[in-house]
């Protein structure tokens, strides 16, 4: 039996416990919590994280070399871009609250998604110019029908170090040996609860242990770490940091926890944002021999180990504590858009110019143009909740 399956005492007491507050939890998220207590400037001074604080490094200039071709990815900043998400498909098998809106959201047709052949295209065309980091999202990756050969073809791109997916994990389990063997060597799976009653009314559907089964199963298969994305919001999943990271203490897991972001649809309101500073605190005061790791200057991470402890955990900290000006990142989106920015609303078309006929040097001088566009940093997370962007479920998570 799986050790998530031995706390059915607790599940018991847990769903009377849900059912009680499930309609202050609607109001919630359509209104935005007005109970809660935002943490105060003395809070925050206070708290663990003046200890651990960091500001991302500046990518060093002699790291970028007088190559025409890799310069294709280095922006007015100077940073240079080596790690590519690629959105597979918008299409999803949940529909998590803080990603897509309630009324669903308009989807690209699908002659307007991008073909497989584009994608490995465009993939070549990233890393032949210095990526060497690709990660596969969506939507739902995994619901791909080729997802498979998509990724044995990405796999083998020369100059490719890490082929990534994420993944809610709902029709995981079973896909995962094929997809190792295809060379997929790194997994993020989202879970935002470990109630599966919580987990229902997250994300509209049944399925938490199927979740929890992808995680187990990734851990069989060699996965180290196995990384679980956590959104966490203020009265909704706050309560459960701790036992998030009791995941961690005799498996190889990688709790990532991820401040709530605005996007289009989600109906984001800071009152549900809990800062780094708060979440650290609380895993500071239960965990006493919590250490932060020393991260690479484009690491979106803040990792710490704990003693005892076979995992580690991290922190995402896009709106308390952007890491903008070690960002190494771009997107790619399903239906062919490039983004260079996650919270940008600026995107140019890769799909139509192939589709027109652009050869590889037309393609280049496209990214590379946009590439040079991106800003040093985004907006704060309060401009950012009024600036037009796309839902999570088009952008690619």
């Amino acid at each position: 039996m799986r050790p998530y399956l031995s706390r059915g005492s607790d599940w018991h007491l847990g769903f009377r416990r849900f059912n009680s507050v499930n309609s202050k939890l609607k109001s919630y998220f359509q209104l935005g919590i007005d109970h809660g207590q935002l943490p105060t400037s003395n809070h925050i001074e206070d708290s663990l994280s003046k200890m651990y604080a960091t500001m991302p490094e500046k990518i060093p200039e002699d790291a970028v070399k007088d190559d025409p071709v890799s310069n294709m990815l280095v922006d007015s900043f100077g940073r240079l871009h080596t790690y590519l998400r690629i959105s597979l498909t918008e299409r999803c098998n949940l529909r998590c609250q803080y990603c897509m809106p309630a009324e669903g959201v308009d989807l690209t047709p699908g002659p307007l998604v991008m073909s497989q052949n584009e994608i490995v295209r465009l993939a070549n065309l990233f890393v032949s110019s210095g990526v060497n980091k690709i990660r596969l999202t969506g939507g739902e990756p995994s619901i791909r029908k080729d997802i498979a050969e998509i990724c044995s073809k990405l796999s083998s791109l020369k100059g490719l170090n890490t082929l990534a997916m994420t993944t809610n994990g709902l029709a995981l389990a079973r896909k995962l040996p094929n997809l190792k063997a295809s060379g997929l060597n790194l997994l993020n799976i989202s879970l935002d609860t470990l109630v599966p009653a919580k987990f229902e009314f997250m994300t509209r559907r049944k399925g938490h242990e199927r979740v929890m089964e992808s995680i187990y199963a990734a851990v069989d298969l060699g996965y180290n770490p196995v990384k679980v994305n956590c959104v966490v919001m203020r009265g909704f999943n706050d309560d459960e940091i701790c036992d998030f990271v009791e995941l961690t203490k005799d498996k190889p897991i990688n709790v990532r926890f991820i401040e709530f972001m605005p996007f289009d649809g989600n109906v984001w309101n800071v009152k549900k944002l809990v800062s780094y500073a708060e979440m650290l605190d609380i895993v500071g005061k239960r965990y006493t021999g919590l250490k932060r790791i020393q991260d690479h200057p484009s690491e979106t991470a803040k990792n710490f180990t704990i003693d005892g402890h076979r995992g580690t955990v991290s922190f995402i900290t896009s709106m308390t504590e952007h890491f903008c000006s070690g960002c190494n990142r771009l997107r790619l989106l399903a239906d062919g858009n490039l983004k260079v920015c996650l919270f940008g609303p600026s995107e140019v078309s890769l799909r139509d110019p192939i589709r027109a006929g652009a050869d590889d040097n037309e393609l280049r001088q496209i990214i590379g143009a946009a590439v040079k566009r991106k800003k040093a940093s985004h907006a704060g997370m309060l401009d950012i909740a009024k600036t037009p962007n796309r839902p999570m479920i088009h952008i690619g998570g």
